[in-house]
């Protein structure tokens, strides 16, 4: 690892602490030239995922591409940066134990709504309206009346 401040690549670490959901790695470092210290973070790669698209396009999957449409969803609402991870990575934990290589694209999508239906509803109706194409307003009135048909604790 490169230092930031110096440029070394000779450091020691720390401390070294294991996600709650076990798929990340903090470690804090010391420079061993200028005694600058850091913190990095190893994250599981998942090698050799195709996401498959609706119009039956593959591609490889991309963490940060799902991270960052989540993130959107949750503008501005109270949902911190380390339960969108977790939801991330128990969406792909999920379809990863239930398809092989190929996970279609549908089942992500649903894998993150029912997700964010139990994190924030406003940021599931974000997604959800994203996700599911709404064509007019009264289709985003009928995702919206739905939720508030849920009883609590069936989220």
């Amino acid at each position: 690892m490169r230092c930031p401040k110096c440029t070394s690549i000779e450091d020691k670490v720390i401390d070294s602490r294991i996600s709650k959901e076990g798929s990340t790695i903090r470690r804090r470092r010391e420079c061993l030239e200028c005694g600058y210290r850091y913190s990095t973070s190893e994250i599981l790669i998942r090698d050799g995922v195709v996401v498959v698209k609706r119009d039956g396009r593959r591609e490889d999957f991309d963490r940060e591409k799902l991270i960052r449409a989540v993130r959107a969803a949750c503008h501005k609402r109270p949902v911190d940066g380390e339960q969108i991870a977790m939801l991330v990575e128990d969406v792909m934990d999920a379809m990863e134990a239930q398809f092989e290589k190929e996970i279609p694209s549908r089942a992500i999508g649903q894998g993150v709504m029912q997700r964010l239906r139990t994190v924030d509803q406003v940021a599931y109706v974000r997604f959800a309206s994203v996700y599911k194409e709404f064509r007019d307003v009264a289709e985003f009135v009928d995702e919206i009346s739905a939720l508030g048909k849920v009883k609590p604790g069936e989220r």
